[in-house]
């Protein structure tokens, strides 16, 4: 008779790391704290302890990060055979069943094993022969792997090895709210972590003059109704036999409960492409914040406002193709004529071309350095006046 794959306690604590894109870590870090869990960023990632429910709530609710992944085991490999040894020497029956289909992705940075493809055949053969003298199968018969996907990952950095278990699936960018996306668009744990990045609260002014397919107005919406951003999707660890459904529908709950859908928000965003503003309004009200945002067609030259102690947060075009550099220098000049006026305004403006203030006509508060996907960018932030005290006071009551 087959042995299955091991129950998981509930209780059972876990290794854990979220990924994230270089820049954003520190935000990982700060969301994981917010929600009681202890952590300690590094370079690409924030790593923690956990339980089944503590990876269920992190898949859940974390904006900025990328995945949540399972530390199998970690240890120096200089040859082939010490890291096929101390592959197999890993409890994969505690993780996989019989029919797991575990593809062995691999990564490997200033160290002696630098094969890749060496790496990721060689771990994916330790596991074989582990499973195989578990489940008694004959060494002949390949295995299956016709069952849940268990991702893995080997990771090699300075001689020192990683393996890793994947929990999340589609990276948690993913939404699944994006109906449409139009150009270029900001990938949703990106647009989560410039408006985590501002001054921004919830009794507030938002605004996106250049919106595109609306990804930072959505953001700030899901934030501003503490909305889980995993809400609307699945993930991988679902699958798997040995983690309770139970744990995902408790979690859900909670994160339903948490939700604040009767608070006003007032989140605009325009366009000067009338069809993108079309695409922005079906992804606002894919996710059912519709009611939230307000999306209108309009130029960055024509807009104006008499509000006070709002946010602005674009990502315009950032000429990196051939031919745009003009238009988009003259768009952040008519952005630096209409938004100067507004002094109780804080401006955040993400690009990569560093003239960037140059065009705008005027150096910013502070920049700080972001990864949007591969390309280097700058968030150039320009703080506006702060509100009255009295104001500020008026406001924390009404909080």
């Amino acid at each position: 008779m087959d042995k299955e794959v091991k129950s998981v306690n509930q209780n059972q604590t876990f290794n854990l790391l979220a990924t994230a894109a270089s820049g954003l870590e520190a935000l990982v870090g700060k969301e994981l704290r917010e929600m009681g869990i202890e952590c300690q960023v590094e370079n690409g990632r924030a790593r923690f302890k956990g339980t089944l429910e503590t990876i269920a709530k992190t898949n859940l609710w974390l904006r900025t990060a990328d995945r949540v992944k399972i530390v199998v085991g970690e240890f120096k490999a200089t040859t082939f055979e010490e890291l096929f040894q101390q592959v197999k020497a890993l409890p994969w029956e505690d993780y996989l069943p019989l029919d797991a289909a575990f593809p062995v992705a691999g990564k490997s940075i200033k160290s002696k094993l630098f094969s890749v493809s060496d790496c990721q055949a060689i771990t994916k053969k330790a596991i074989v022969n582990r499973l195989r003298e578990y489940y008694h199968r004959p060494s002949h018969v390949p295995l299956a792997e016709t069952g849940a996907l268990f991702q893995l990952e080997v990771a090699l950095l300075k001689d020192q090895v990683m393996i890793t278990l994947d929990t999340t699936g589609p990276s948690l960018f993913k939404r699944g709210y994006r109906v449409d996306k139009g150009g270029a668009p900001l990938k949703e744990n990106m647009a989560a972590a410039l408006v985590m990045l501002t001054n921004w609260r919830k009794d507030r002014p938002f605004i996106d003059p250049v919106c595109g397919s609306g990804t930072l107005c959505i953001e700030a919406a899901l934030i501003g109704h503490n909305i889980a951003p995993g809400f609307n999707r699945s993930f991988a660890c679902e699958n798997w036999d040995w983690f309770s459904s139970e744990i995902f529908e408790k979690v859900r709950a909670e994160a339903e409960a948490a939700a604040d859908y009767d608070i006003e928000l007032d989140i605009q965003g325009m366009d000067i492409n009338g069809k993108m503003i079309e695409i922005a309004k079906a992804n606002a009200e894919e996710v059912g914040l519709s009611h939230s945002i307000t999306f209108k067609q309009q130029a960055v030259k024509d807009f104006k406002t008499d509000k006070e102690y709002g946010v602005i947060v674009a990502n315009p075009p950032y000429g990196e193709r051939l031919g745009e550099q003009d238009s988009v220098r003259q768009l952040y000049h008519e952005m630096g004529q209409v938004f100067h006026p507004l002094d109780t305004w804080s401006k955040y403006i993400l690009t990569s071309d560093l003239a960037f203030e140059e065009f705008y006509g005027q150096k910013a508060t502070k920049k700080r350095k972001l990864y949007n996907g591969a390309l280097r960018t700058d968030l150039f932030q320009y703080w506006g006046k702060r509100p009255p005290r009295n104001q500020e006071a008026t406001k924390e009551v009404r909080k």
